[in-house]
């Protein structure tokens, strides 16, 4: 009975009841305010993208994963396993998206194309054995960031798209995956072969999903080769940089020696071949998705591509006003004027009212930065929305 008191309070490994250590120094203030999940059926692993000195901090304050193993294979709690950590973002498996709803997130500090080291392996081996035990997950829902990630429609993929990221891709190497005690993987996308998504990234899927001795024997080292960073025909910058293509961060150097940030630059199918792109590694993994703006980042139709009428994009004028992409017509999705701020891939919930609060609209994901509040015909994050002075009336757009 005591060891499954444990267990339940995920302080004992499933395999021989071996004691994890669990460091609490980095226990996330915002553990009060996350939900409880209802159902868990997916163990989520990720790469931080940057060493332990820097990534724990950022989860701590911001509660984005239950678990994080720096790089001495120390497990540090962020996050009640019970509850929900925001880790995996714009997401989607098997048809069901805000994959943070049904999931446990693992952050393991290093990058996604570098071997882990033994110490990391074993208490992720570990930590992972006590959570299927826990949640009775099979060895195939154990999967990485990279493969229930997706992007929106952008200027290179005119429809939603597998490859938003890459991170923890290595996961799903085999010889990885022995290490970690799982027997099995998942055979292929399920979005992708329902066609709720397409590929974006083609060597993604194939380190995620091909068969063969050479996949089954290769290791780290073998995608541990540094990304080319050079725009060439066939590589773009968004191959390079993901969404942090057009951040502030992220230096463009042109052949002719000239620099430009990526916000400095309109128009990148014009960027010429040989242009050399420096993006941050916890930019390009961790940026925060936000509105786009007609006129600023392209047209409309550059924004959402085909997904520009859909009942779930949306527009909300200069004058404040949402129109949803379903109530347009092509002539008028050609006339919204510049400043219309774009969301692809949101539902419409509200208007706040003294007995609807924000939580009854979309649960505790109100204060989520990429939700936005329309206020006064101003959209506002709900990272910073005072919850005891939303104006009534208020409508609420948050990722479907």
């Amino acid at each position: 009975m005591f060891a499954l008191w444990l267990a339940c309070f995920g302080l004992v490994a499933a395999q021989a009841w071996a004691v994890i250590q669990f460091d609490n120094r980095y226990y996330s203030p915002r553990n009060r305010e996350r939900s409880v999940r209802k159902a868990t059926s997916l163990i989520i692993l990720h790469t931080t993208e940057a060493p332990s000195r820097s990534a724990l901090r950022k989860l701590s304050d911001l509660g984005e994963c239950h678990y994080c193993i720096d790089e001495g294979g120390r497990v540090y709690r962020i996050v009640d396993h019970r509850r929900e950590a925001y880790h995996a973002g714009r997401s989607m498996w098997n048809g069901r998206a805000n994959v943070d709803e049904f999931s446990v997130g693992i952050e393991v500090c290093g990058y996604h194309n570098k071997p882990l080291s033994a110490a990391q392996y074993r208490s992720l081996a570990d930590l992972i054995g006590e959570l299927k035990h826990i949640y009775k997950i099979p060895d195939h829902n154990v999967i990485s960031h990279a493969h229930v990630a997706y992007g929106a429609p952008n200027k290179w993929h005119k429809r939603s798209h597998r490859g938003r990221k890459r991170c923890g891709m290595m996961f799903a190497l085999p010889s990885v995956r022995n290490r970690l005690n799982l027997k099995s993987r998942p055979a292929s996308d399920p979005d992708v072969k329902a066609r709720r998504l397409v590929v974006g990234d083609a060597y993604l899927a194939q380190v995620l999903y091909s068969r063969g001795p050479a996949v089954v024997a290769a290791g780290p080292a073998a995608i541990a080769k540094p990304d080319d960073n050079v725009i060439v025909k066939g590589r773009s910058a968004w191959d390079i940089a993901r969404d942090a293509y057009n951040d502030k961060t992220t230096l463009y150097t042109l052949p002719d020696g000239s620099k430009k940030f990526g916000n400095q630059i309109a128009d990148f199918k014009q960027l010429p071949v040989g242009t050399r792109v420096t993006v941050r590694a916890d930019v390009r993994e961790n940026r925060l998705e936000t509105y786009q703006v007609i006129g600023v980042n392209g047209k409309a139709q550059d924004i959402a591509g085909d997904e520009v009428r859909r009942f779930t994009t949306l527009y909300v004028r200069p004058d404040g006003k949402y129109v949803r992409g379903s109530q347009l017509s092509p002539e008028a999705v050609l006339k919204l004027p510049y400043g219309t701020k774009v969301l692809v891939g949101y539902s419409v919930g509200g208007p706040i009212a003294p007995n609807r609060l924000a939580t009854a609209i979309c649960g505790n994901r109100w204060r989520s930065p990429d939700t936005f509040f329309l206020i006064e015909g101003v959209l506002v994050p709900g990272n910073k929305v005072d919850d005891a002075k939303i104006p009534v009336g208020t409508m609420v757009f948050f990722k479907s």
